[in-house]
Parts: C-alpha cells; structure tokens; sequence
C-alpha cells in the first residue's frame, strides 16, 4: 500500500511543477530520466531491439503538452498486448492571445480567451500565473511561467447589489485580468514571459500561454482527510500513472503504457489529444520494433486493455438532486467506475469486472458513478481511444467537488487508491 503521506506531500510538489500541460510533460519526462528512462524524438528512426535477459527498455516520447512512456518487458515480442493508462494533462481556464497587452481607464489588462469549461467565478480574485512554451525565431522551444502576475477582480457589491443573487460573467467583457495601472512599469507581457524563459522578448515568434492558480495545494480538515489544489482534473490521474509506472513491474506477457495527452478539456482533436494519432503511432512503432507485422499488431491490440482516468463527481452535500438517487459516490469512498448507456464513457461489463478485480488485488475500494438522467455526464478519452483503436477500454477516477474550478477538492485516500489500482493494473493483476 502507498503510503499517503508521502504521495500527497509529492503530489503537491508535481501540482507546482504543472502550471501548464507544457510543464506537465516536462515534469513527467524529467521524473522519467531521473528514473533511467530513455527519451526518444518522433523524427528519429527508434533503436528498439527486443530486450535481452532480464533488463527491459524503458523510452518515453514528448509531443507538445503530451507525454506517452513504455516499459517493455524482457521476451516481449510483436504480438504482446498492452495495458494503457489514459489521462490528460490540460485543464479548462484561460489563455494568452495574440496582442496580450491591453489598456483601460488606467488599468493595463491581459487580453485572454477562454480555454474549455471553467467555472469562470471561481476565477475571480485570485494571484494568477502566465505559464506554458514560447517558440523562439529559430524554432526552439521553451517553458515560460511568470510567477503571480494576474487577478481578475471582482466587481464591488456596492456597485452590483444583486451579485449574490446570480452572478452572471461575460466571457469577453469581464474576465480580462489586470496585471497593473498606466505608467506604472511598462514592460509588456511578452517582455516578462521573455525574461522568465531566458529569452529576448525580439526573439519570440510564437507561444502557447496559459493562466494558472497561484495558491499552493493544501491538505486540511478532520484528520487532514482533505487536499485541494489546482488542476486535480486531471492531474490525479498523470500523477497516480507516473508514480504506477515507476513502481510496478510490466505483468508478464504485457508492455505497460502511460499516455498522458492534451486538449481533453477542447475535446481532443489535435496532433497532441487522444483524438489525433499519438497512441496509435507510439503503439504502431513499438510493435514494428518488435518485430510486429500488421496482423500481429492488430492481435497485440486486440488483446490489449486501455484504462481512462479522469476525474469523476462526489455527491456534493449542498446539491445532492444533481446526481443519480442510487449510485451516490462519497469523498474517502474509493475511486470511481464510470458507466454511462451512452458511451459517454467506454465501460462495459468486461470493463467493470477488470477494474473490480484490480482494487481487490490492491485492497482498494471501488464505487459506481452514473448520472442523473436529467444531467448529462460529460466525456473522456476513453471512448475516442476505443474508437479510434478498438481497444477495449475502462473509464474511471478520483472523486472531486468543485470540478473545473480554478480549485478543486479530493479526498487523499481516493488518490492514493488510484495509485494503488493502477500499480495493480500494470503488475497484471
């Protein structure tokens, strides 16, 4: 068993380390050669003889904000079967556009546009980051984060008497943070995101910046049962894969697989999400390295299992009408099953039997998640992964309250438990 203490405490330090899901990769790749795992570059031919006696090869791959690593048993041969596990590492929020810089009635502001589904209140009034890749003239690469930097200020309840009767935000109009007044400083943001990078702000062609939440992550409450930070959605799941990978040993007869993508919260359809074709070339060239012909690779594939790992919903005490009357999933109460009759999710029967069996083998527990009818569950990667590869896949997670909030909360032992069920997943349980 994991111990939670000490998960938590690096958790919290991963969180900091991921203001963006550029630095998320980064920061899983780092973790990975420090751990004597090989990086490979996409535009290379991939060196993979099969390995010999007991030492297995160990390579990773970064595409962006995009990471997929593999551990590769010895004996492994073209006809081995994977076991994938699916996250993703972007979280909703708000991103830099072009011309960033904008001035109003004193105020110099951030001209920004908002990236998937956040809760935009929950936004308001904090410290904010800049962070993500800046592209240099010559075509390098980059990470850039500004430290607090930001706050999107509320509008005074003075001026706004009916705000707690129903906030309501303009997307445009009221979530353009500040960053300063007129003539107090006038570096430009791009100046400051140069700086913070190492680089000439006349050097800057192109970037990917993204806002994020300052505040550190925190455990509290009864038994310090409690731990809110963040980007829990999704990085739970990124950072339960990793710590899995680095621990367990490919089950025998199996290639243990993390792929973390991007723009899950965009739905996916990138070079670099679980719609474009990352999994599959990654999966496509570690079978030709082995040896595999077409057939054994879809006979590898077909013998293959795909976990998705994404955060799931806790009843929420103050809302409770919101979810299902009968599967009624509590923080402290194990990770989520996720099942929907849609396929919102990529569970099925076979699905629920392997994850059922997987927290037994940990000692985990297991609860079901399905929603209300009246409230639509949103998607995951799960079912694009079976789609676009038909492999059969299983949906589950980490209970939240506050999801896509620019804070979200967990229980630490329902993240622990998903460490310890994904270690068992790729152990071969």
């Amino acid at each position: 068993m994991t111990d939670a203490d000490a998960y938590i405490e690096d958790f919290a330090r991963f969180i900091q380390a991921s203001p963006s899901s550029y630095h998320a990769a980064a920061e899983v790749g780092r973790r990975l050669e420090a751990a004597g795992f090989d990086r490979l570059n996409e535009a290379d031919a991939w060196a993979m003889p099969k390995p010999k006696g007991r030492k297995p090869r160990r390579q990773f791959v970064i595409r962006d904000g995009a990471v997929v690593a593999w551990n590769i048993p010895a004996g492994a041969s073209g006809l081995t079967p994977f076991r994938i596990l699916g996250s993703h590492t972007d979280s909703p929020g708000f991103k830099l556009k072009p011309n960033g810089s904008i001035s109003a009635h004193g105020w110099r502001q951030a001209s920004v546009e908002v990236y998937g589904g956040p809760l935009l209140n929950s936004w308001l009034d904090r410290e904010l980051e800049l962070a993500g890749r800046i592209v240099t003239r010559d075509g390098r690469e980059v990470l850039a984060r500004t430290g607090p930097y930001l706050r999107i200020p509320q509008l005074a309840i003075h001026l706004d008497r009916e705000a707690n009767d129903g906030l309501k935000l303009d997307r445009q109009q009221h979530t353009q943070p500040i960053f300063g007044t007129v003539g107090a400083g006038e570096d430009s943001i791009l100046a400051v995101l140069a700086d913070s990078a190492g680089v000439r702000v006349d050097d800057i062609a192109g970037f990917d910046i993204l806002a994020a939440d300052t505040a550190a992550p925190a455990r509290f409450g009864a038994g310090r049962s409690l731990f809110a930070a963040g980007r829990l959605d999704n990085l739970t799941s990124v950072y339960a894969s990793l710590v899995a990978l680095l621990q367990a040993k490919p089950a025998a007869g199996s290639i243990s697989v993390l792929a973390a993508f991007d723009h899950e919260e965009l739905g996916s359809s990138s070079r670099s999400g679980a719609n474009g074709p990352l999994l599959e070339d990654v999966l496509t060239r570690i079978g030709s390295g082995l040896g595999a012909s077409s057939d054994d690779r879809h006979r590898s594939w077909a013998a293959s299992w795909c976990v998705s790992a994404d955060a799931g919903h806790a009843v929420h005490p103050n809302y409770p009408d919101r979810h299902d009357p009968a599967n009624r999933p509590v923080a402290g109460g194990g990770t989520l099953l996720k099942l929907n009759a849609n396929q919102r999710y990529a569970s099925d029967a076979h699905g629920s039997a392997l994850w059922q069996r997987l927290a037994d083998a940990a000692g985990a527990p297991v609860q079901v998640f399905v929603s209300n009818n009246t409230v639509p569950c949103g998607s995951t990667i799960g079912p694009l992964t079976a789609t676009r590869l038909g492999i059969r896949t299983v949906d589950v997670g980490v209970p939240l309250l506050s999801m896509h909030s620019a804070r979200e909360l967990c229980h630490v032992d329902d993240a622990v438990a998903l460490a310890d069920t994904v270690t068992a997943f790729y152990a071969g349980s």
